[in-house]
């Protein structure tokens, strides 16, 4: 008996220890909640209790509403402290003008500081320049726009073409397009960034772990931006419970697998490699800091490109007259029945460049992007920004403003890009998908070389339709936009293919 109850006492004084601290921060929240007032303006209200879904099927077309209703297109969240801008002198003023009072901070860094780490999207000062400077010196060579366009080519058709075609025309053949392009994005970033091969988009091979526990991290990341406070995803971490749990055993698996890309680059040999890692690894011996540079050019090269696709695919579904004029363009410029053969016929493309931009208007892949006001401050609307506040410019809700694009904002038309046939960028301010000023996109030129290959060799070769027609996408929760429960189509060859 004696030994008995010393066992019961020991398997009782640890759940002892943990109930007790269970209701100890129960009683710490609770009085938090009772005593810091919570704001009981009306969008606040709204927001806490999720009221706007019973008018909005997304929370970003709720934001874009109460931006496009906002005489300055400035709006606040005060339980986040948030103020958020659809404004483009303010977008301006945060991205270029006062660059240096609107660093990405230490809030966000903490939020996403377990997933990327010491990545370039997660840092400022010196770290950030350092990167910056190396990664300029590399994506803006011809040779490295090159690499990518025959990587992205041999993708398409080596596994692409082929993986469509086993399914074209089959009564049970439904592809979900958006995994397909998260498989297609992964292959490509990797063998452009780190010279391997994961083989995502073999069929016979299921989706690889690394890709898995990527996108898992992704979401709960993001979840971590969306808590009302800090305070509840801290002590969920430091307790290691629910979505924190989940968090860390994904790192845990991305780390294993990055380490493993860095050990597999150093057995290979990186001096005379032109793959992104080895040139980074020419400088940088820190195997953590490598892993984080891994993980940032996945997120960049894998989740945006696979997000800008899945959203113009659905377009194009919808609007097949322009799926039709891109054919008409390649026949005219390409040649009927010729196959895409230089990077050079691809700036010859107006109209598949105006359509692509015109997608990415209205369904960016990074739908808002946050900096913290370092010094108080006034935006040129005469926002006043207090020290310390998260200040949110949102792409999404600027491609759906009047004031910006004119009435027919919400038409998909690419020919708004358009003057006499040619291509015309527009204001990056009016148009910050790959941001702006100092931290502008430097994979913007080879993100679009992918994007512009990849539809048109799929539009040429395929007839693509949705399974589902569907009014509106809805996004799953994440750091970048994807469509909850994917693109599921049908696929059929067409008569002519290449």
């Amino acid at each position: 008996m004696e030994l008995e109850g010393s066992w019961f006492l020991q398997f009782l004084h640890p759940c002892f220890c943990f109930l007790a601290l269970f209701f100890l921060i129960f009683f710490f929240l609770h009085c938090l909640v009772t005593l810091k007032p919570w704001c009981n303006c009306e969008i606040c209200h709204s927001f806490l209790t999720s009221s706007w879904s019973k008018q909005f099927d997304n929370l970003c077309d709720w934001y874009a509403h109460l931006l496009k209703t906002s005489p300055s297109g400035t709006i606040h969240i005060h339980v986040l402290g948030n103020t958020i801008t659809a404004n483009p002198d303010n977008v301006e003023y945060m991205l270029k003008t006062r660059f240096d009072n609107y660093p990405k901070g230490k809030p966000f860094s903490m939020i996403l500081g377990d997933f990327l780490g010491r990545g370039i999207f997660n840092v400022d000062g010196d770290l950030w320049k350092f990167q910056r400077k190396m990664g300029n010196l590399e994506f803006n060579k011809y040779s490295m726009i090159s690499y990518a366009f025959e990587i992205v080519n041999c993708e398409i058709k080596s596994r692409l073409v082929p993986l469509l075609s086993s399914t074209a025309g089959k009564e049970d053949g439904v592809l979900d397009l958006q995994d397909v392009f998260r498989r297609f994005s992964f292959d490509s970033i990797c063998r452009f960034s780190f010279g391997l091969d994961p083989m995502c988009l073999e069929s016979s091979l299921p989706m690889s772990e690394f890709a898995v526990s990527f996108d898992l991290a992704s979401k709960l990341s993001a979840e971590r931006a969306m808590t009302a406070s800090p305070l509840v995803w801290k002590i969920k971490r430091m307790l290691n419970i629910g979505s924190e749990k989940k968090l860390r055993e994904a790192i845990s698996t991305i780390n294993i697998l990055a380490q493993e890309v860095i050990r597999q680059k150093r057995k290979m040999g990186f001096t005379t490699h032109k793959d992104l890692l080895s040139r980074f690894m020419g400088t940088v011996i820190d195997e953590t800091y490598l892993r984080d540079i891994v993980i940032c050019f996945l997120l960049a090269g894998r989740d945006t490109i696979a997000s800008a696709l899945t959203s113009f695919f659905w377009l194009l579904a919808n609007h097949p007259d322009v799926g039709s004029a891109i054919r008409l363009e390649a026949d005219r410029v390409i040649g009927a029945n010729q196959e895409l053969s230089s990077f050079e016929q691809l700036r010859e493309l107006h109209y598949l460049q105006a359509a692509v931009h015109e997608s990415m208007r209205l369904y960016p892949p990074i739908q808002f992007d946050s900096k913290f006001c370092q010094e108080d401050d006034v935006l040129p609307d005469g926002i006043f920004v207090r020290r310390g506040t998260r200040v949110t410019y949102h792409p999404y809700a600027m491609g759906r403003i009047e004031e910006i694009w004119g009435p027919d904002c919400l038409e998909f038309k690419p020919g708004r890009w358009l003057k006499d046939g040619v291509f015309f960028p527009a204001n990056p301010f009016k148009y910050p998908v790959f941001q702006a000023g100092p931290r502008v996109c430097l994979g913007k030129e080879i993100a679009l070389v992918e994007l512009k290959c990849l539809s048109l060799s799929l539009l040429r070769r395929f007839h693509i339709e949705l399974k589902t027609p569907s009014r509106t996408p809805l996004f799953s929760p994440g750091l970048t936009a994807s469509f909850r429960g994917g693109l599921p189509v049908l696929v059929r060859e067409r008569e002519t293919t290449l």
